[in-house]
């Protein structure tokens, strides 16, 4: 394959702003097609909350002073870069404080759409004023949604966008970025409203995600199983018929794990690094976890660990009643990191008042105690009512920490029940998202911990497991590769 130029845009990118696990996709995938020799750009807004002074950060030659018209306004912006760490991936920032400035990443400001509208026109301005004729331009959910459409009107123009084919990647189908039929003069497309969805216009409405649906050259979700899960009514979150409208044209591909990043033998933020050949010092950062977190250490007593967004699709109203009752039975120790809905929050919190000295619930996010989690727990749940990929079970499998989980999206494609006749299996999976299918799997996971010989290898099962970006990327390089080869034949 000839070296291609691939532009990815996304809201996120860690470690620079991270609310989720696109952040940590749209580091790993870049950075992973720049290693193997390609011609990557990365563009992504400058939130204020990122520390400029902590990175490289520097001015674009060219792309200063410039504004997008969005309806009756104008919107100012420049363009800094900054090299992605671990990486010579160079990242191209869009710095606009009048968007940008807020106090997260995502809002419910009146003008969130344009937030996102900049991020996607100045992309592919920066591009023309650079000069650089992106081979694919990979766009991140709903917040790059009208990229796709844009290529095929307001910037069709341009010979520069001639040969450039769209992929979108949905990251969680429940996340959509529907607004006013309003915002339509903002998004430049009023010459072009007979391409959106007709429907929604009448109903007053314009949806971000849906339009790259329509008109994206291939949409891809991050793993099999939820690429069949959107094509249902249950799960498609009303976009089931579009998806399977695309038929082959949407495809699943699972996300890998960033191993530079999440590797217990080299992760400087454990208390003792380990592997397969030295599970002894796994335990040694049991103790130094619960150490940390003030609570007591007993080797017989598993450590549940959980590091998630509190929202109802995390399942997290299936704890409600088995966790209180494995507490007072004192089988378990349980860490939560983790921050979101206020009924969530009140649950663990009153957990933590409940049973001292057996739950910590650390709210909010600390990438370090992230790592310390997943390495000092013994076990990670994840009751997901679903799950687009999820990475926190690849993680835990990676770190010999088994996990939990529901079937569904990526947690069905990666995590496997144990099996005792065959000794396969690296974790402990229940089927039913319901109170008792949890008490099920806890039962199960606390039964075999008992057996220390049947743990050591479901630990060994887990750490056997590759969720590198090598098959990841390589599965996008063939996407990208089949696309370009399709539009050059045209040519």
């Amino acid at each position: 394959m000839r070296t291609l130029r691939i532009g990815h845009v996304t809201s996120e990118i860690a470690p620079f702003a991270k609310v989720g696990g696109l952040a940590d996709v749209s580091a790993a995938l870049p950075s992973f097609l720049h290693g193997a020799g390609h011609d990557v750009r990365v563009f992504t807004p400058l939130y204020s909350a990122i520390e400029t002074d902590a990175y490289d950060f520097a001015p674009v030659e060219g792309l200063s002073d410039l504004s997008v018209e969005t309806g009756a306004d104008r919107i100012s912006y420049d363009v800094l870069q900054a090299t992605l760490p671990g990486s010579s991936l160079v990242v191209h920032f869009i710095h606009c404080p009048a968007l940008y400035d807020r106090l997260h990443v995502y809002t419910n400001d009146p003008d969130e759409h344009r937030r996102f509208i900049l991020l996607s026109r100045a992309a592919l301005d920066a591009c023309q004023r650079l000069g650089w004729a992106p081979d694919v331009m990979h766009c991140h959910d709903w917040q790059t949604g009208l990229i796709p459409l844009y290529l095929k009107s307001i910037y069709a123009w341009d010979r520069l966008f001639q040969a450039t084919r769209s992929v979108l990647t949905i990251h969680n189908i429940g996340y959509q970025g529907t607004f006013p039929a309003s915002v339509l003069t903002d998004t430049g497309l009023e010459d072009s409203a007979k391409y959106l969805h007709q429907e929604d216009l009448r109903e007053g409405a314009i949806g971000f995600l849906k339009t790259g649906v329509l008109y994206a050259d291939r949409v891809t979700t991050v793993s099999p199983t939820y690429a069949e899960e959107i094509r249902t009514e249950k799960l498609g979150a009303g976009l089931h018929d579009l998806m399977r409208e695309r038929g082959e044209t949407l495809v699943g591909i699972l996300n890998g794990v960033d191993t530079a990043v999440w590797n217990p033998r080299r992760d400087s933020n454990l208390a003792h690094r380990y592997s397969q050949k030295s599970l002894w010092r796994k335990e040694k950062n049991k103790e130094a976890l619960l150490s940390d977190l003030h609570l007591p250490y007993d080797p017989d007593r598993p450590v549940v660990g959980m590091v998630t967004r509190l929202t109802g699709q995390k399942g997290i109203e299936l704890l409600f009643e088995p966790l209180p009752e494995f507490l007072e039975a004192h089988v378990l120790r349980l860490v939560i990191l983790a921050s979101g809905e206020s009924k969530y929050e009140r649950f663990f919190a009153e957990l933590q008042e409940a049973f001292p000295g057996e739950v910590c619930f650390y709210r909010g996010f600390h990438e370090g105690l992230a790592h310390r989690i997943e390495a000092g727990a013994d076990m990670f749940l994840m009751p997901s009512i679903y799950e687009p990929c999820g990475l926190n079970q690849m993680y835990s499998l990676m770190y010999g920490t088994i996990p939990i989980v529901r079937k569904t999206g990526g947690l069905a494609d990666t995590v496997r029940q144990w099996d005792p006749e065959s000794e396969s299996g690296n974790g402990v999976v229940f089927d039913h998202p319901t109170a008792e299918g949890v008490r099920w799997a806890l039962r199960t996971a606390l039964g075999l911990y008992q057996d220390r010989e049947v743990w050591k290898k479901l630990m060994s099962n887990a750490m056997n497991a590759d969720f590198s970006w090598e098959k990841a990327g390589k599965r996008y390089l063939e996407l990208y590769g089949e696309l370009v080869t399709r539009q050059e034949a045209k040519v």
